[in-house]
């Protein structure tokens, strides 16, 4: 797992690598960016999943994708437990906004942090490519 919204599957012998539809989980790097991580790895390690792509390749070739246990969407999960935000800019299931509101409500996850640590991680990159012009 990259972090909290990129994972690496493995399909029959082929590794893909899936970038969760419509979150932004906290980079690694990032204020939460390690919990949210191993939030999506204890619910998806060893796990049989099923993917609904939605584009087949993005600018760093991932498949952009919704992953699914047990008809259970991960990106809902991880935006209802407070674990990612709604990247807005990809938006195309209003439903995750209301969970987002409410997780936020409920102080859940990376809700409980101050809003100085709070940055949402679109935010959070480009402040760092301002700071080094290396940085993805």
């Amino acid at each position: 797992m990259a972090d909290g919204d990129t994972v690496t599957l493995n399909a029959e012998g082929t590794i893909h690598k899936i970038r969760l539809s419509e979150i932004d989980a906290p980079e690694r790097n990032q204020s939460y960016g390690l919990t949210a991580r191993a939030v999506l790895i204890s619910l998806l390690l060893g796990k049989q999943v099923e993917v609904k792509i939605v584009k087949k390749s993005d600018r760093y070739g991932r498949v952009i994708g919704r992953i699914f246990i047990d008809d259970k969407d991960v990106s809902t999960y991880m935006v209802e437990m407070g674990h990612a935000m709604v990247y807005r800019q990809y938006i195309t299931d209003d439903s995750l906004l209301k969970l987002e509101n409410n997780a936020k409500k409920k102080n859940l996850g990376l809700w409980k942090l101050s809003e100085e640590d709070r940055v949402p991680p679109w935010v959070w990159r480009k402040q760092k490519r301002k700071k080094d012009p290396r940085a993805k």
